[in-house]
């Protein structure tokens, strides 16, 4: 024993930790839900009549906007990072990227999108392909998405 260290520790104890100070939103911070899916997971699909063809791409369409970036205030359709809708009897196939593969919704964005393109009516699987060749650049932005961001 002669030989090894001695570690000793200082414990505290206390009956309550203060909670952590929040920190002031920046000048146009636009505040967000804590679980921005929380009132989609609750929502219940439209009642309707199963899409098929060109309305089934365009009702997967619109739902692919309904997803936005959560650093950039653009949807991923219109931001370019859908690179592909391929739509067979039912089963969609959506080919997509991020703005970079250190993304930090890299692990969660794919499976969101599979979610919300099985909510709509009509689709009975969906498979989301995430790429990264090409990889995105800012020219793959729509004209809408240019303005809203001030590009234009």
């Amino acid at each position: 024993m002669s030989d090894e260290k001695i570690r000793r520790f200082e414990v505290e104890i206390v009956d309550e930790v203060p909670p952590v100070p929040k920190q002031p939103p920046l000048a146009g911070d636009v505040p967000r839900q804590r679980d921005y899916l929380d009132g989609f997971l609750k929502e219940k699909a439209p009642a309707g009549e199963a899409l098929e063809g060109e309305t089934l791409k365009d009702a997967v369409i619109a739902a692919l906007r309904d997803i936005f970036d959560p650093e950039i205030p653009v949807n991923i359709y219109d931001l370019g990072l859908i690179y592909g809708v391929d739509i067979d009897e039912g089963h969609v196939t959506v080919t997509m990227t991020l703005t970079t593969p250190h993304c930090p919704v890299a692990e969660t964005m794919p499976g969101e999108v599979e979610m919300r393109v099985m909510a709509v009516p009509g689709v009975a699987t969906c498979d989301v392909n995430l790429v990264w060749d090409p990889a995105w650049n800012p020219a793959s932005m729509s004209d809408e998405a240019r303005l809203e961001l001030g590009m234009l």
